[in-house]
């Protein structure tokens, strides 16, 4: 299975509609809460290349981008060869 990273908020329904989408998947992922900012937000903006928006999803390193990218790539079918990967 390959290595999932989240960063999300608190309250962030974004945050939760790519939560779901992987728990669907029965993915384990690892997730950062940055709702108080710090370190790992800087590191997030850093790694997705100056966004600053969450969630941002990252998969083996790769970032895939928020939620909506995340539903996209899944509805395009990209997802589970990704998830499945390493």
């Amino acid at each position: 299975m390959a290595k999932v990273e989240i960063y999300t908020k608190w309250g962030c329904p974004y945050c939760l509609r790519a939560q779901r989408l992987l728990d669907g998947k029965g993915v384990s992922y690892e997730e950062y809460d940055i709702t108080m900012g710090g370190p790992q937000r800087a590191e997030m903006i850093q790694r997705a290349n100056g966004r600053t928006t969450v969630p941002q999803v990252f998969i083996d390193g790769k970032h895939i981008g928020g939620s909506d990218d995340l539903a996209a790539l899944d509805a395009r079918g990209g997802l589970d060869p990704l998830l499945k990967a390493a």
